[in-house]
């Protein structure tokens, strides 16, 4: 698989059947590259890639991402082979290790260290013994912290960092070299109304504001606490919704 400039990121979790063939057709007859789509709380992984996979002709497909404490990695390889055999070699696993509240508050499991935990996974990912293979090993990362982009890089396709600074862009895509796929979700408000955009963006932004992986990572690339609280400051939302 060779990864296109440019995809879009599409929150698929509330969309019904209809929306999302909908989705999947429009995505690919418009000609973005790739159709990323998220894991919360509602449809399964895997079964919604491949609804889009089969909903499309020529689009690729990523989980954006996939959470690793929703499958074991047997499953995850056996998963990335059978879409992208049955498909067309048109599908990217994407994974990360989530969130507390969505891993031990949802699904009961004790939320093990990011990097570590990572790595063990991918290592048995690795010595899976998964009788169908193909040919390419389309794999990325969320990555937000300089060790799981070194992972990202050390052991699969590239890195899929999300909620992010173009001045984080340069660092990641520093680590990664030039021969990895960096992946950057970029928000974008499509108004010329500033107070309606920095609304939608507030809005938007509650949910990851809540979350600690992003905000320790905003406060590494430079944020502070006091332009975090309250929503988000206008510099924050600025720089997180175009």
């Amino acid at each position: 698989m060779e990864m296109g400039k440019i995809g879009a990121w599409v929150s698929t979790n509330t969309l019904n059947r209809e929306q999302l063939a909908e989705l999947a057709r429009g995505v690919d007859e418009l000609g973005y590259d790739t159709l990323w789509y998220p894991e919360s709380t509602t449809y399964e992984s895997l079964t919604m890639g491949s609804f889009l996979l089969q909903n499309s002709t020529r689009l690729k497909v990523a989980s954006g991402i996939a959470n690793i404490y929703a499958r074991d990695p047997f499953t995850a390889v056996a998963g990335h082979n059978s879409l992208n055999a049955l498909y067309g070699d048109r599908f990217c696993l994407g994974l990360g290790v989530s969130h507390v509240p969505l891993v031990s508050g949802r699904r009961g499991h004790e939320y093990g260290k990011p990097v570590a935990t990572m790595h063990a996974y991918l290592k048995a990912m690795e010595s899976a013994e998964v009788d169908l293979s193909v040919p390419n090993r389309n794999l990325v990362l969320a990555a937000l912290g300089p060790r799981m982009l070194e992972l990202s890089r050390d052991m699969t396709e590239g890195a899929l960092p999300y909620c992010v600074t173009p001045e984080h862009t340069v660092m990641a895509k520093e680590i990664l070299g030039p021969d990895k796929w960096l992946c950057v979700e970029q928000k974008i408000c499509f108004t010329e109304d500033e107070k309606v955009a920095r609304e939608v963006a507030t809005k938007n932004m509650a949910r990851y504001l809540a979350m600690p992986n992003y905000r320790d990572n905003w406060l590494r690339i430079g944020f502070s606490e006091s332009e975090l609280e309250g929503g988000g400051n206008e510099r924050f939302l600025d720089s997180m919704v175009l």
